[in-house]
């Protein structure tokens, strides 16, 4: 890998002062360069990790740049991703691309003729169990696949005033499980049927959301697909994937630390506390995904995810947000554009 490269980071929130740690430790990275839509929180962050900061992101893209990671609010990805793109600055880009499909759509007819690569941020692909998960698939050692059950579910839910700019659960949580239907099985969905409830604080129905939703997908070759989501798993952050097949199975997510209780009389606890989030969960994957990002920008590997493969998620989530509201099976070419 190319040494001494500078990576700029747009947002520093909680996800994004995450990755600032993570570009600072990685092999390769001389200068990391941070920038927020609040100047005050840019400078604070970066002085204590030991960062550059810029007064904004003006500033940012106009500094030399090797790279750059956003992980600023959806709203203002596409700017920053074409603005990048144009300037010949390889991108790093939490998902999605952007608040809807046409968004995204814009975003890529922008960049398409475009070298400068764009790799949008779904770590699960990164993950160890996924991965084996889709070795295991590839290889044929389960047979032919009949059953996935997915699940997401969250040990509490996020604050009240993210829910109305956050897409919907099915956008924002269960994306991740779409996407990484389709990678760990080399398969497209042909359909889907999604309902949802509300069990909890009112500020989800006040949004249009949900804070439970389940949904029942149809694989382009027959296989069928579950995803269980949740905004109130009291036991904890609970990701799994089971693949069925007609020869063996792989299950994703079950260890040590999952949060299920086993209520048989011979059953014995880890005594392990479950992962409280995402960021712990995952931590890992989260590190490879940018390590696997700055190679891209070495020109040593290909895009791991690109924005066309995070269109196809994101196509999922808006079929299932139209099989919420219309009750009824919503086949993927009555949302693709």
């Amino acid at each position: 890998m190319t040494s001494a490269l500078t990576v700029g980071l747009a947002g520093v929130g909680r996800i994004g002062t995450s990755h600032a740690e993570t570009l600072k430790h990685l092999p390769g990275v001389d200068t990391v360069i941070v920038a927020d839509a609040d100047a005050e929180r840019a400078h604070a962050a970066a002085g204590k990790l030991g960062l550059q900061a810029v007064s904004d992101i003006d500033a940012l893209l106009a500094a030399p740049l090797d790279g750059l990671v956003i992980a600023t609010a959806t709203d203002s990805h596409p700017e920053l991703i074409t603005r990048a793109v144009d300037a010949g600055i390889p991108v790093f880009c939490e998902k999605p691309v952007a608040a809807d499909i046409q968004g995204t759509l814009s975003v890529i007819t922008h960049i398409q003729n475009s070298t400068v690569p764009v790799q949008i941020g779904f770590q699960r692909r990164f993950d160890a169990g996924y991965r084996a998960a889709r070795d295991a698939i590839a290889s044929g050692a389960l047979g032919w696949l009949h059953t996935l059950r997915a699940t997401t579910l969250d040990p509490a839910p996020p604050p009240a005033e993210y829910i109305p700019r956050s897409g919907g659960l099915f956008r924002d949580c269960g994306v991740h499980d779409f996407d990484i239907i389709r990678w760990v099985t080399g398969r497209e969905v042909v359909e889907v049927y999604a309902t949802g409830a509300n069990r909890g604080e009112q500020f989800f129905a006040d949004a249009g959301d949900v804070d439970t939703a389940a949904v029942l997908l149809r694989l382009d070759d027959g296989a069928l697909a579950t995803v269980s989501l949740g905004r109130y798993n009291g036991a904890g952050y609970d990701v799994r994937l089971e693949a069925l097949g007609s020869r063996g199975n792989a299950i994703v997510g079950l260890d040590d630390r999952s949060p299920l209780t086993s209520v048989e009389p011979d059953y014995a606890p880890s005594g392990l506390p479950a992962y409280p989030g995402f960021m712990e969960r995952f931590r890992r994957a989260y590190t490879d995904e940018l390590a696997a990002f700055l190679s891209v920008v070495s020109g040593e590997l290909a895009n791991p995810c690109t924005p066309a493969a995070a269109l196809e998620a994101f196509y999922i989530a808006e079929a299932c947000e139209l099989s919420r509201h219309e009750r009824r099976p919503v086949a993927l070419t009555e949302v693709r554009r």
